[in-house]
């Protein structure tokens, strides 16, 4: 499975309730994911990352912001994160 990273920029005014409803779609549909950064995921899936951009983007209106990245593979660091978050990502980016 890869593992992709993506994170959005809702710019809109008034976006709370569109973040509330991207977060519940992105929960029912990567059941391996993680989010510790407010807009941040990482997600387990079968899709490529052009195909996460855009059913991602079928939750953001035209001035919002989206990058999305195949991290399968790759090194990675991180600061700050608790013992239970540095377990999730080491046990799921070594796969």
């Amino acid at each position: 499975m890869k593992k992709i990273l993506f994170t959005y920029d809702l710019n809109k005014e008034g976006s709370e309730s569109k973040r509330a409803q991207l977060h519940e779609a992105i929960v029912s549909t990567f059941p391996t994911r993680w989010s510790r950064l407010t807009t941040t995921w990482i997600v387990e899936t079968h899709s490529s990352a052009a195909q996460v951009r855009d059913w991602v983007s079928t939750f953001l209106d035209a001035n919002d912001e989206l990058f999305v990245v195949d991290i399968t593979g790759q090194e990675a660091a991180w600061q700050g994160i608790d013992a239970k978050g540095s377990e999730w990502l080491v046990d799921v980016l070594k796969r």
